[in-house]
């Protein structure tokens, strides 16, 4: 089975065994590795399995990006300050046009707001969209009023990263071959790759025949061990792809 934390840490290791340096994202932005890989996790819900990557991450010398949301379903501040002591980079997963329904000044006070909580807890240097795909507003859009470089904030990935340079890879959908069910995020990019699972991933890791540089974007909630667990993401994550579909094309 896909999405298992076996699998995981097989990628990990295939990366790491194909010479490719860990980045968080915040470092990539002041001095990039010719080589690297930014490990970049959206905590949207079930921050304890964040937690687990976290250590698992720490255990094989490797750093990551957390971006945890402002909702009860992501937001734990021991895990947070517990993931920030172990060397990993925390961010801000921001929603304020989906949580004030479009309203561009109340969505930059609630930024400002939560960001300020979360700085409360840890050092924080960047930010990245939740995609929210059944709502009708896109976060990013707050940034064509307003400026995050302005709050002190060095980088937005959907911004500051070249993916003409830079292969994302992200296991939106449950699926890393996931355009017909993306809503936002997504990418525009010269990379042609198609990867049906985890382990093409770690086949074209083994074959040196990814690029040099990438970003993967995992949504640790949905890797685990647990039977259950897996049954039920797997379920829940096909009825959520049926809705989407139906989203993109109308």
């Amino acid at each position: 089975m896909d999405f298992n934390i076996s699998t995981y840490l097989s990628l990990l290791g295939a990366l790491k065994d194909s010479g490719y340096a860990f980045q968080t994202f915040e470092n990539f932005l002041i001095k990039p590795e010719k080589r690297g890989i930014i490990l970049r996790h959206d905590v949207d819900l079930k921050p304890i399995n964040s937690l687990l990557f976290a250590k698992l991450q720490e255990k094989e010398g490797i750093q990551g990006t957390y971006y945890f949301r402002a909702v009860k379903e992501s937001w734990d501040e021991d895990i947070i300050k517990e993931i920030h002591s172990m060397g990993h980079e925390v961010g801000y997963h921001y929603e304020c046009l989906t949580t004030t329904k479009g309203d561009f000044n109340l969505a930059f006070e609630d930024f400002k707001l939560n960001l300020n909580k979360l700085r409360e807890l840890v050092p924080v240097q960047t930010i990245c969209m939740h995609g929210s795909p059944l709502s009708r507003f896109d976060s990013k859009d707050l940034w064509k009023k307003y400026d995050y470089k302005d709050l002190k904030l060095i980088g937005e990935p959907y911004f500051d990263i070249d993916f003409n340079k830079v292969l994302y890879l992200t296991d939106t959908g449950r699926t890393w071959n996931n355009r017909k069910i993306s809503v936002r995020d997504h990418v525009s990019k010269k990379f042609n790759t198609e990867f049906k699972n985890t382990v093409n991933i770690i086949e074209a890791a083994n074959r040196n025949k990814l690029p040099q540089q990438i970003m993967f974007n995992f949504h640790p909630q949905r890797w685990t061990n647990n039977k259950l667990e897996w049954s039920k993401e797997y379920i829940l994550q096909n009825m959520k792809n049926q809705i989407k579909r139906f989203i993109i094309k109308n």
